[in-house]
């Protein structure tokens, strides 16, 4: 009886970290070039321009995140799937917190005062629940970080 590989592809084999190097690199090159997003570089890709590079570069920021996530679960070597894990969440969040701050601080957007409130709120929250994540994992002596 034949036993079929779990981790081939077309009859190749490919090891788990060698997906999650190749997943973990698409999400940063996607999030470097959603950081960079302009009307220039739209054009230059010949997609179409957002209305604001608001949107795409907080994508930008969580895609980077996830990447970042991605190589940490890499260096995973108990061969346990355990997912992305409490530094994957940090990881996300703090990307996508900070490029939103970044976009708050730099980025001329003219919101009204309850746009302001509701953005600076979510920087709040996503740098906040990551600083408390790192303090907890550490103080627990977590190896998923």
């Amino acid at each position: 009886m034949k036993t079929r590989c779990k981790s081939c592809f077309g009859g190749v084999a490919i090891r788990h970290v060698t997906l999650l190097t190749i997943d973990a690199t698409i999400n940063l090159l996607l999030g470097v070039l959603l950081l960079a997003f302009s009307d220039g570089l739209a054009s230059l890709l010949g997609v179409p321009p957002a209305a604001h590079g608001f949107y795409p570069n907080i994508l930008g920021g969580v895609l980077f995140g996830i990447g970042i996530a991605l190589l940490m679960e890499r260096r995973n070597k108990t061969g346990i799937g355990i997912g992305l894990g409490l530094g994957g969440a940090i990881a996300i969040n703090l990307c996508g917190g900070l490029v939103l701050c970044g976009w708050l601080v730099f980025g001329d957007l003219s919101l009204p005062l309850r746009g302001l409130i509701f953005l600076w709120f979510l920087v709040v929250l996503l740098v906040g629940i990551s600083v408390v994540e790192l303090v907890t994992g550490y103080q627990g002596n977590r190896p998923d970080i």
